[in-house]
């Protein structure tokens, strides 16, 4: 039985959270709430009752956390996958080994994340997943060598100079302006201006297109169509 998209025509993308630690779930909500077009829908905390959740909240996408207790958390991403397979399943876990990442994935997760990733990046997966894309944390090196090409590194026609590439990283972190100015020791207006100009040299639409181009060469299985805007855009 599947899930009716419920959001469909309102543009919103209804997510439910599974995690076992309350300060986990409540940093959650926060990002998910705070990602524009993206709406928090519940919070089962315990796995025997996110099932019943799903039924009745009737999310686009559940993002799960994968601690110790791995393998119930994996049976309920299959039980899930079975009963209602449009809705989208994004993970997120503790280890970077691939092996425990292909686990995830047979088990029908569309998307596995590091557990401290950003707003910016856990969005964009969401999105990314929804779309029928995997989606795998660009720490993560590679996930399948025998089968996954080797990615090629994004290089723009025009070189990033030192700076300009310090203030990419950032981004794709899902830093502000102000955050990326404090923490590289510029004042914000010197950030927007090296953000137009790693926009322009990318040939990039706008910050999410940028994060999308940059990530998806780092993961070749990962979204590139980088039409999927995360949060308002900064000047």
């Amino acid at each position: 039985m599947s899930a009716p998209m419920a959001s469909a025509a309102r543009g919103v993308t209804r997510v439910l959270i599974l995690a076992d630690a309350p300060v986990l779930r409540r940093g959650l909500v926060s990002m998910v709430n705070e990602t524009a077009g993206m709406q928090s829908v519940g919070t089962p905390g315990e796995l025997r009752r996110a099932l019943t959740l799903v039924e009745t909240a009737r999310p686009d996408a559940v993002v799960v956390e994968l601690g110790p207790g791995r393998a119930a958390t994996l049976n309920a991403c299959r039980d899930l996958r079975r009963r209602y397979p449009r809705v989208t399943i994004v993970a997120l876990g503790t280890s970077e080994d691939p092996a425990v990442v292909n686990e995830a994935l047979a088990a029908g997760v569309r998307g596995y994340l590091m557990i401290n990733t950003s707003p910016t990046l856990l969005g964009w997966a969401i999105l990314a997943a929804r779309a029928g894309r995997t989606v795998v944390d660009p720490q993560i090196r590679r996930v399948e060598p025998s089968a996954a090409p080797a990615a090629k590194p994004f290089t723009p026609e025009v070189p990033l100079t030192r700076r300009e590439s310090d203030v990419l990283d950032e981004l794709i972190q899902g830093q502000s302006n102000r955050q990326i100015g404090r923490n590289l020791f510029i004042s914000e207006d010197t950030v927007k201006s090296h953000v137009k100009a790693i926009l322009r040299k990318l040939g990039a639409r706008d910050r999410a297109h940028a994060v999308s181009l940059v990530l998806s060469s780092r993961n070749p299985a990962a979204c590139t169509c980088g039409s999927h805007a995360l949060a308002p855009a900064e000047a």
